[in-house]
């Protein structure tokens, strides 16, 4: 045995390696825990930024526009589709009925 060395000296040096690798192992575990949080929340806030920024955008958009209004039938279109249902009424293509619903429908 050389002198200055006590049996069980390489236990406890084995020993003192696994307790130092465990725990940097753990530490290192925790840290990597932590920075993944810490990611994760920083995607989480841009992800809300950008959510709430294109909610902004389509609150200041410029409202549709609405379609313009159709013209109105003219008094002459009115009087001449009038006209034209009675003629196919005295050609008997209309009956009175058939008439009185179109004529209905075209005054309104």
């Amino acid at each position: 045995m050389p002198i200055g060395r006590r049996p069980g000296g390489l236990v406890r040096t084995v020993g003192r390696t696994a307790v130092v690798a465990g725990t940097a192992s753990a530490v290192a575990g925790g840290v990597r825990r932590r920075q993944n949080q810490r990611w994760a929340d920083k995607d989480q806030q841009a992800a809300d930024a950008a959510a709430y920024e294109q909610q902004q955008a389509q609150a200041q958009a410029p409202p549709q526009q609405a379609p313009p209004p159709q013209e109105a039938p003219s008094q002459d279109s009115v009087v001449d589709q009038l006209e034209k249902l009675a003629k196919l009424k005295e050609q008997g293509v209309l009956t009175d009925e058939e008439f009185a619903a179109q004529k209905a429908k075209i005054l309104g």
